[in-house]
């Protein structure tokens, strides 16, 4: 047995290196291990959107605070990360979801959130490619976009300029009580461990409540100036709120290379990681809807990823029931990205006996008290 580390972390995405990163400007001793590459999992198949999110307070309150590490962040980014500070356009095509747009304004700015309503015409002004009549929208000013892989990359650089050790290509097929049991035979000890292994974390730590939700994405050529901001329908949080059935919606981000980034899609129980055709074009007519014009686009790449997603929509972020040793950092579904830089200071704080900047309460694993049966139901 060999000792690895203070901390050791299983999962090289962006969750995995935010967490090595604040430890490591901690002065802890970090090892994050890898079985593939960075960035092989839900982050390499996210679309990059740092969004604050109102589903719930504990949500809010975890993307608010990350948005806010990112803007203090973004001039310490290199030009690969393609950091911009788009916003989001919320679009509402009929007077049902004008009323959200209104109940979600209010609720930003009871909250300290700009946000402002556009009416049909400033819709228009602000993004004329897309289709008319729409009912207005909301636009977020504060929110950004980045590309995940080489923001975890940076993440994980810093980590190991301050002393963290990075291994790729080791597979963990074990963890817990100070341990990790490697493919090879190897085991490494550590005072803590993390898991943050995105959708495979319930492999290593058995009664995760983590099942993986496939998704869809597609990338264009190059068309500068068709989109300026980040756009998404309202309907995008009907389907969000489906944690069973296949749903599409229009979502789509505008690059610093002028391509764009079409999604989104979400399906549950889909084991295999190929194209879903039937899926992909109920995606692509859904942004053909409200985006004529990308029609006539051509398309370069077109990719899938599985996603953490809990039963409740928030993360697992924090110690691990009667385990003192293990730590879990997981189930950031489609919100892995914006939340990565909050719940890396989270897991710090916990480990340091230190008070996090917002409760972490929500977060705790220990919610999570389900009977074997139901956690091999779910998973």
């Amino acid at each position: 047995m060999t000792r690895a580390a203070d901390v050791l972390i299983v999962g090289a995405g962006i969750v995995g290196a935010a967490c090595a990163l604040e430890l490591a400007k901690a002065g802890v001793r970090v090892t994050i291990l890898e079985e593939r590459f960075v960035s092989a999992g839900a982050t390499g198949a996210s679309m990059g959107h740092i969004v604050v999110m109102d589903d719930s307070e504990a949500q809010f309150s975890l993307t608010r605070y990350s948005q806010v590490l990112w803007e203090e962040l973004h001039e310490e980014l290199p030009p690969d990360v393609e950091y911009e500070r788009c916003g989001t356009i919320w679009i509402a095509a009929d007077e049902e979801e004008m009323a959200e747009v209104r109940r979600k304004c209010s609720y930003y700015a009871d909250r300290g959130v700009p946000a402002e309503i556009l009416d049909p015409r400033s819709l228009h002004d602000a993004e004329p490619h897309l289709r008319v009549p729409l009912a207005g929208g909301l636009f977020v000013a504060g929110d950004s976009v980045i590309y995940p892989p080489a923001a975890a990359s940076f993440l994980l650089q810093r980590a190991v300029e301050l002393g963290a050790t990075l291994h790729l290509g080791k597979a963990v097929v074990s963890l817990g009580k100070g341990n990790a049991g490697l493919a090879d035979g190897t085991t490494l000890s550590a005072g803590r461990l993390i898991n943050a292994a995105g959708q495979f974390a319930p492999k290593l730590t058995c009664g995760i409540q983590i099942k993986p939700r496939k998704g869809h994405l597609v990338i264009t050529d190059r068309y500068p100036g068709t989109v300026r901001h980040q756009l998404v329908e309202l309907g995008y949080l009907k389907s969000a709120h489906s944690l069973t059935s296949d749903s599409v919606a229009f979502n789509i981000q505008p690059r610093k290379t002028g391509q764009l980034l079409i999604g989104s899609s979400r399906q549950y129980n889909a084991e295999h990681d190929e194209v879903d055709s039937a899926i992909l074009s109920r995606m692509l007519e859904r942004a053909f809807e409200y985006l004529p014009a990308v029609a006539s686009f051509a398309g370069i790449r077109i990719w899938t990823g599985f996603r953490p997603a809990t039963p409740d929509k928030l993360p697992l972020i924090g110690p691990w029931l009667d385990d003192p040793t293990l730590y879990i950092a997981s189930g950031h579904e489609g919100l892995g990205i914006t939340t990565s830089l909050a719940t890396g200071k989270l897991i710090c704080a916990q480990i340091l006996g230190q008070s996090p900047a917002i409760p972490a309460e929500p977060y705790l694993p220990s919610r999570q008290t389900v009977s074997e049966t139901n956690v091999e139901a779910h998973v």
